[in-house]
Order: structure tokens, then C-alpha cells, then sequence
């Protein structure tokens, strides 16, 4: 089977069918939510076109401000212990935190949530600093087809990311990569993105869909439509049976969801969490996952999850609250 041919001739119903298969026998039915923790709005680097931290860099005249408060992120992720959902990684541009204090952040989220995090705060050279209170290490790849991405992303070499995964390999921990699509992709750039996965034995991807910010280059830029998007993320899961796969879709777009399960999706994310939970947005994410028959992990409803619950860290209460 040409996956990138049945793509291009609007096959995609043929290649959902094997994916959805392919999911249920290599994973089973059950779908995660996943939320990423930010820890900064500011980023050194701050050039990625599609990106909104490059269009707040310029407004940002102090970048320690642009940090948020510890207990804040920690009760954050308190909440998502509560609600059974996953923290898919920590989140930071560029220079917002030194490695010491990331380390720090992640030992606290671990002793709070029970599982080891992801990291996807650039590249980083010393990671041997890091232990059990880390998972992985994601590389903010977004398209794996070089010249693409020497364009969108002229400050963060695709070569430097490869160099970090490697390491990240030889010491023990697992390796994911994040793709951005509606960049000005084709389907043809699968072969990129096969090529990367294998080559570096990438354990996770996360696929997230553009989402245009104003002041960016992508502002007028529509997002793709969520059958290229499915397509692409089926292709990726026959291609690669055990290959985790989360996909992340905003509030305006979730209709995507059941096509992107039926694709091979593992886990959901890339929600406006603290305006969705309880709300017709969050039940809608469950009536999406139950009518592509999955069963879902943790809830996106029931609000009894927030409060009846004791807290073993008191000092994020208020934080919480």
C-alpha cells in the first residue's frame, strides 16, 4: 500500500479503516487526555513563524515576568492528577528557566501526579543532570522536511534536535517529537517524517493542527481540513504500529476528534482545559471519543473529581482554588 498516494487520491476512508484495526490490536480502546504545563511565555529564540511567542516577544521588556509563578504550575498540575488526565509535557521557550530549576519543577510534578514527565523546553545539552523524575524528551521538530523547516524555524536546526534525541536515547529515556500541520506540507513530506521517526527510534509523536495567531506570518492561514489531517496521522500509525500517538485539536475544530481516533490517536490534547471542563465543549470531547468506540480515560465532566478529594500539598490551595 502507497500511503502517500491513497492520501493524494482522497482514499482516506481506506487507510482509516486500517489504522483504526492497527489501534485497537496494538493498543486497545482506551484514550487519554493530555494537557501541556507551560512555564513561560517568553522564548530566547522567539522566530518560529507559526508560534505566538513570537509575536509577544517584542512586547515583553522583562522576561522574568513572563515566568509563571511555581505553585501555580504545580497546582495546575494537581488538577490534571484529579481529573485523570496526563501531563503531556512541560512547556517553556528558550531561556525562560535553567535546567536546575526545570529539574526542580519536574521532581515536584512527579511527587504531585505519581508519573514521570515529559520535557519539551528546547534543546538541551546536559541531560544528564535528569532521573526518574522525567519520562522523556520531546523535540519541537513541527516539519520534518528541512527546507520547510530552515524556514519557519531558522533558529532551532533540525540537526541540533537529532543530536539531543540521540543523547536522550543513550541515556535511558524516551523520545518524542512534536509535527505542526497546515505549514505549507504535502503529503509527499511523509517520507521525512518516516525517515526521522525510524532513524532516531522515536517512542511518541504529538500532531497538532496550525492554529493561527495574529501578528504571525500563518495569521491569515486556514487550518487543514480534518481529512488531510486524519490521513496524515493514519498513514503514520500503519506505518508504525507501536508508535504512541497524541493528537491535539482547539476548541473550534472538534469534530476532528473521531476521525483522528480512528486514525490511530492514543491520546487527545490542545485544549483550552480551564474553559472547557463542565461544559457542553468538554462533553462534546466525550461523545466524540464514545462514538469512535473508545473509552476514556479520567473525565472532561464531573466537577465531583475537582473537589472531593484531600490534598496532601496545602500550600497550593489557594492556587487551586
Amino acid at each position: 500500500m502507497n500511503l502517500i498516494e491513497k492520501i493524494n487520491d482522497h482514499e482516506t476512508l481506506d487507510i482509516l479503516n486500517k489504522s483504526n484495526n492497527i489501534t485497537l490490536k496494538e493498543h486497545g480502546n482506551l484514550v487519554t487526555l493530555e494537557r501541556a504545563i507551560f512555564l513561560s511565555w517568553w522564548c530566547d529564540k522567539g522566530d518560529c513563524a507559526f508560534c505566538y511567542m513570537s509575536a509577544q516577544k517584542p512586547r515583553i521588556k522583562e522576561p522574568s515576568k513572563a515566568r509563571r509563578n511555581i505553585n501555580s504550575i504545580l497546582a495546575e498540575a494537581e488538577l490534571v492528577r484529579r481529573m485523570g488526565w496526563n501531563v503531556e509535557f512541560l512547556s517553556g521557550g528558550y531561556g525562560s528557566y535553567s535546567l536546575d530549576e526545570i529539574k526542580k519543577i519536574s521532581g515536584r510534578i512527579y511527587d504531585i501526579t505519581g508519573k514521570p514527565v515529559w520535557l519539551n523546553v528546547g534543546v538541551i545539552k546536559d541531560l544528564e543532570i535528569f532521573g526518574e523524575e522525567i519520562a522523556g524528551v520531546t523535540g519541537a521538530v513541527e516539519t520534518a522536511n528541512h527546507e520547510l523547516h530552515d524556514k519557519i524555524c531558522p533558529s532551532k536546526p533540525l540537526s541540533d534536535i537529532s543530536e539531543m534525541l540521540d543523547l536522550t536515547g543513550d541515556l535511558g529515556f524516551k523520545k518524542a517529537i512534536t509535527i505542526i500541520l497546515g505549514l505549507g506540507e504535502t503529503p509527499e513530506d511523509l517520507k521525512y517524517l518516516f525517515d526521522l521517526i525510524g532513524d532516531l527510534g522515536i517512542d511518541r509523536v504529538i500532531f497538532y493542527s496550525l492554529n493561527p495567531h495574529e501578528d504571525t506570518p500563518y495569521e491569515k492561514t486556514p487550518q487543514p481540513a480534518s481529512l488531510y489531517y486524519a490521513g496524515m496521522v493514519a498513514a503514520t500509525r500503519i506505518k508504525f504500529p507501536k508508535l504512541e500517538i497524541i493528537t491535539g485539536t482547539w476548541i473550534d475544530n472538534l469534530a476532528n476528534i473521531g476521525p483522528l481516533l480512528l486514525a490511530g490517536a492514543n491520546g487527545l490534547t490542545k485544549f483550552p482545559l480551564f474553559k472547557m471542563f463542565g461544559t457542553n465543549n468538554g462533553r462534546r470531547v466525550e461523545e466524540e471519543v464514545k462514538w469512535a468506540g473508545r473509552k476514556l480515560e479520567g473525565t472532561f465532566t464531573d466537577l465531583n473529581y475537582l473537589y472531593e478529594v484531600e490534598n496532601p500539598y496545602p500550600e497550593l490551595e489557594p492556587f487551586i482554588k
